[in-house]
């Protein structure tokens, strides 16, 4: 059984991936590792597990400028995840993810996205419909 969940018109192309839920919020400069690709740090809800090639499904983003390039240095070298849904996005990390073709989303009408999306659940992101679709729900 598939579930839609409506968001916000997002950034970027369509993908299809598993998520990596949290309800945490998120800073590239301060809770990766960036070189490994996992988050590094201790106080993150995620601390210590891959985030690449996954769906992040966040609280809300941090950070400005330097948090925005740093969407587009992880896209380069391709240790980054495949897209970063959020209950809410600051505009400089909307930035930063269209600069870095990174598909990003956010304010969902059916809730808390960390709450609707589990990790491990497979899900397919349409940012240009603002749609988000659980194709599969992770094994409990």
């Amino acid at each position: 059984m598939t579930t839609q969940l409506k968001c916000h018109k997002g950034i970027g192309e369509t993908v299809q991936g598993v998520a990596l839920a949290a309800d945490d919020n998120f800073s590239a400069r301060y809770d990766l590792d960036r070189i490994n690709g996992v988050f590094s740090r201790p106080a993150h809800k995620l601390h210590g597990q891959s985030y690449h090639d996954k769906i992040l499904v966040l609280n809300t983003s941090k950070g400005g400028v330097a948090s925005a390039w740093m969407l587009h240095e992880m896209k380069s070298r391709n240790i980054c995840p495949k897209a970063i849904l959020f209950n809410t996005a600051n505009t400089i990390l909307a930035q930063g993810a269209a600069l870095a073709n990174l598909t990003m989303c956010d304010r969902f009408e059916d809730g808390d996205v960390t709450q609707l999306i589990k990790t491990g659940d497979e899900i397919i992101v349409d940012p240009a419909a603002g749609l988000v679709t659980i194709v599969g729900k992770a094994q409990s």
